[in-house]
């Protein structure tokens, strides 16, 4: 049985009868309940300083553990979009960042059933306050400069630094 397709689940969670995942959505083969697997949704920021240098995070956790990302997580239950982002970075970055328009939204990138989000959407956003400190899931974070970018984790985030590269951002 393939227990990625329901996001680890092989039992229905009505009444654990054994779940077919053979089609779009697994079906319990003993009460016929639908499971339908909620989209995990992560959001990040794009900051500029002064310089036109753009802000990463290196990551301490997988997907992409040691490699370079924008600051971001996943948004929680009920929490705006924009909030999350602006509290990803600061966990993260010590930043304190005005999240603003929405850069992009980037399909999974093959990070889907490995922890990662379905979907993506990167947010345009600004430093207002705090200092750049990694923390939280963070092992550095740092400003880089479109020829000095370090060895990048995800597609969003490649895609990112070349809207940057061609001042799009």
């Amino acid at each position: 049985m393939n227990s990625s397709a329901t996001g680890g689940d092989t039992y229905c969670t009505a009444c654990a009868g054994v779940l077919d995942t053979s089609g779009r959505h697994p079906v319990c083969t003993a009460c016929g309940r639908v499971h339908h697997r909620d989209p995990k949704v992560g959001v990040g920021v794009v900051v500029l300083d002064e310089q036109h240098r753009l802000l990463l995070v290196r990551r301490g956790v997988g997907p992409g553990k040691g490699l370079w990302a924008l600051p971001a997580g996943f948004v929680d239950a009920g929490e705006d979009p924009r909030l999350a982002a602006a509290r990803e970075t600061l966990e993260e970055t010590g930043l304190v960042v005005e999240v603003g328009r929405v850069v992009d939204v980037y399909p999974a990138g093959g990070t889907t059933g490995r922890g990662g989000a379905s979907f993506f959407l990167a947010f345009e956003a600004t430093v207002v306050g705090g200092a750049l400190a990694a923390a939280d899931d963070a092992l550095d974070a740092g400003f880089f400069g479109a020829d000095d970018l370090p060895e990048l984790a995800f597609p969003s985030t490649t895609a990112a630094a070349s809207r940057v590269r061609s001042g799009l951002a």
